[in-house]
């Protein structure tokens, strides 16, 4: 069973735990996608969607073996967004680099209160370019923060879409998000991480 964060099992417990997926979203043409690992979910989800040129995020499960993973039992995976984004508008560097922006990249053992195998950081690549976009973007990151970068540069992986009641949750539950959100203090501490940088 995995190690599920207090705040989050509060937050979910006065829901209707539904296990049915979201369907995928239809790919605008000329679209493509990136698939990121950032801690909860909920959090990246939210923090991504508001970079110009993201096209929709949906969150889910990744790098692990285990096939069909649900929120209560994906052991190995890791919790991951889908991210569909306009290349026109916005490159796969520029989305790392936004990625990493929004997350501690600092920490091997996963992110702000959410910590455990399954909150740690990654980028899966899907091509040897992105590959070695998101190391410039990892060295990058390193050199300005002036410390080592734990968030792992991955081959891609299958993506897991995650169950529907996850699908957008910081929209449609804002007050349960802001509770999560305030409690965790991720806000806070990513601000630090990144203070003056």
């Amino acid at each position: 069973m995995m190690k599920t964060h207090t705040l989050a099992a509060m937050v979910l417990a006065p829901l209707a735990l539904a296990s049915a997926s979201a369907a995928p979203a239809q790919a605008p043409a000329g679209s493509a996608t990136a698939v990121f690992a950032g801690g909860c979910f909920w959090s990246v989800e939210h923090e991504l969607e508001q970079i110009p040129g993201v096209v929709d995020v949906v969150v889910g499960y990744a790098g692990g073996a285990r096939a069909n993973p649900t929120y209560r039992n994906h052991d190995g995976h890791l919790e991951a967004v889908r991210v569909t984004y306009d290349p026109a508008r916005l490159s796969y560097e520029q989305l790392t680099s936004g990625f990493f922006r929004r997350i501690d990249p600092t920490d091997p053992n996963g992110q702000i209160c959410d910590q455990g195998p399954s909150y740690r950081t990654a980028v899966f690549y899907a091509t040897g370019a992105e590959r070695d976009a998101a190391q410039k973007v990892k060295a990058q990151v390193a050199k300005a923060l002036g410390e080592p970068v734990a968030t792992e540069i991955r081959p891609a992986a299958r993506f897991w879409m995650g169950e529907a009641y996850h699908q957008d949750f910081a929209e449609k539950n804002p007050a349960r998000y802001q509770a999560y959100k305030v409690g965790c203090g991720r806000e806070r501490a990513i601000k630090a991480v990144w203070a003056g940088r």
